[in-house]
């Protein structure tokens, strides 16, 4: 004899994982939780949760260079377009106030004096508008490919420690009535390492050396001609030390790069201070110990 079956408790409807108050029929394809429209992320098959979606991207290797360096995400060289974005802005901020200039050009007495942020900030200003033109054009072609090659973090380091450099040798040598300014010192540094790196991959170099020639020519020769003062302390100086740098770089062991690249940029800073510390008891000196920065 058959008994008439009790019906049991309603079924509960499926609610997302990440808000109970929403009832949803949708799931991840990947976990396979319930999750509603905000949580939905589409995929490459159906639809995935954003705790999934999170945990692949976390697995994701960013692409490498030839040289082992890391790029951003998109493989666009970010770095190179940050450079021309930031000297751009200090042009235009240079341009809407004379001050600006006045107070962060590379003027020795001004560095003797305490204001050693002058070695830095010399090298986002430009005397004009062809001098910005020229210096961001050569970045914009060689910088890309620098950055392609060496990574991010070792592109920002060559730029940087070469517009040190530059800065560097102009402390050094430049007549202490003269203000320096320009990223040219890193622009000349880029060449030295776009020579050592295209040595390096056995890519054909005579273009570079070219470039270079021609440069070193003009900045010798233009002030003798009456066209107008070069810093040839800054471009040397950027040469030398992008040169370095980047041999340094890239000549290095495969497993050894980082260590690498972190001692040589931890030296090249000490030999920097230690240099400018000199300089500076140089100058003091002179000015019988104190210098008065009007």
């Amino acid at each position: 004899m058959s008994h008439p079956s009790v019906p049991g408790p309603p079924a509960q409807a499926p609610v997302c994982y990440r808000h109970p108050d929403r009832t949803t029929y949708a799931r991840c394809t990947r976990c396979h939780r319930y999750v509603c429209g905000d949580c939905m992320r589409t995929a490459a098959v159906g639809h995935q949760c954003v705790d999934c979606v999170r945990a692949g991207a976390a697995t994701v290797r960013q692409p490498r260079t030839v040289l082992g360096g890391r790029l951003h995400a998109s493989g666009k060289p970010v770095v190179t377009w940050t450079l021309i974005g930031i000297n751009v802005v200090m042009f235009v901020l240079q341009m809407a106030s004379g001050q600006f200039e006045r107070q962060l050009t590379l003027w020795p007495p001004a560095v003797a004096d305490g204001q050693v942020y002058r070695l830095v900030t010399s090298a986002f200003l430009h005397y004009g508008a062809m001098h910005i033109l020229f210096n961001m054009l050569a970045l914009y072609i060689v910088g890309p490919q620098l950055e392609l090659a060496l990574g991010r973090l070792r592109f920002g380091l060559l730029y940087g420690l070469s517009a040190l450099g530059g800065s560097l040798l102009v402390y050094l040598l430049s007549p202490i009535n003269t203000a320096t300014a320009g990223a040219s010192g890193a622009i000349f540094g880029l060449f030295g390492a776009a020579f050592v790196v295209g040595r390096r991959l056995n890519l054909d170099v005579r273009g570079v050396v070219i470039l270079i020639g021609l440069n070193l020519v003009i900045t010798f020769v233009a002030p003798l001609t009456g066209v107008g003062a070069i810093s040839w302390q800054g471009h040397l100086g950027g040469l030398v030390a992008g040169a370095l740098v980047a041999a340094a770089f890239v000549y290095a062991p495969a497993r050894q790069r980082n260590a690498v690249a972190a001692t040589v940029t931890v030296a090249f800073l000490a030999l920097f201070v230690a240099l400018v510390w000199w300089r500076t008891g140089v100058l003091l000196d002179m000015f019988g110990g104190a210098i008065i920065i009007a």
